[in-house]
């Protein structure tokens, strides 16, 4: 059986999966970023993953927010001591679009958008079955999208769009609606305002918590008009929504695609299909592992 394995690099750990020719998960690996950072992280996560998958001295990929950081670049030599790395660090937009048109929601479509959500907002562009990187390899960087007219200091830090629909954005909503003095019932839940999660606010809807429901229709506009703005540049068949999004969906999707049919023209909105990923929160890795596979010798 050939394996790849493909390395995702998050804020707080780093994901390994081992895969197989069709990009099916065979093994898998997880490891907290502490101690020796993300090199040691990476390394352990693909090792596990690889005897999780009965496989050594396999290829690996790495894919990273930051792909040319000098953080990245001594989690590639780390990999170096077990693993071939034949493919340059992929950020994880890129590496997202690319599995999802491998083995996700975009298999066989040739314009894709993919916006992956998690810690991070990134986005990865496939123009005609061909990855889109940019005059600088910055293509897809969603989280700089600018939405609000509004000033403010999140925004120069990790962009409008991040601030608002990251993990950390959407809990950070739910604490200022808190603080001026609404009261969710998601603060108990979570053990105190400081412990709130996006995935609190999300479970907070579901159970019918007001301030925890608009909370979710302010995040259904942002992502909309990320959405919308990226389609109207690119005019894609298909945007795939991964990460948080897609484990929201039952919250998200429908009420995404409501919102992009108001902000787009009929030509744009009638032929696009607005998915979520299948992926889970493999998609990055997944792709690293792909560009791997593929790299050249």
């Amino acid at each position: 059986m050939s394996v790849t394995i493909g390395i995702e690099i998050g804020v707080a750990s780093a994901l390994a999966v081992a895969v197989d020719a069709g990009g099916l998960i065979v093994g898998r690996g997880e490891q907290a970023l502490t101690g020796g950072g993300a090199p040691k992280a990476a390394a352990a996560a693909a090792s596990a993953a690889a005897r999780a998958a009965g496989a050594a001295g396999v290829s690996a990929g790495v894919a990273a927010y930051e792909p040319d950081s000098a953080e990245t670049a001594d989690v590639i030599h780390a990999l170096g001591a077990a693993f071939r790395v034949p493919a340059p660090a992929a950020n994880l937009g890129h590496a997202a679009v690319v599995a999802e048109a491998w083995c996700g929601a975009a298999t066989g479509v040739r314009d894709v958008v993919s916006l992956l959500v998690g810690e991070r907002v990134t986005a990865g562009v496939l123009l005609d079955g061909r990855p889109w990187l940019g005059a600088h390899g910055l293509a897809g960087s969603a989280a700089w999208l600018a939405l609000n007219p509004v000033e403010r200091q999140d925004y120069r830090q990790h962009g409008c769009l991040d601030a608002e629909i990251s993990a950390r954005g959407v809990a950070r909503r739910l604490a200022w609606r808190v603080h001026a003095g609404d009261l969710s019932r998601v603060v108990e839940r979570a053990g105190g305002l400081e412990a709130v999660t996006a995935q609190h606010v999300y479970d907070g809807a579901r159970s019918g918590d007001g301030v925890a429901i608009s909370v979710v229709r302010d995040t259904v506009r942002y992502i909309a008009m990320a959405v919308a703005n990226l389609s109207a540049m690119v005019d894609p068949e298909m945007v795939v929504l991964g990460g948080d999004i897609a484990a929201a969906q039952d919250l998200l999707l429908e009420p995404v695609r409501q919102e992009c049919q108001r902000r787009l023209s009929p030509g744009l909105f009638d032929n696009l299909r607005i998915v979520a990923s299948p992926l889970g929160d493999a998609a990055a890795a997944i792709g690293a592992a792909r560009l791997a596979a593929t790299a050249g010798p």
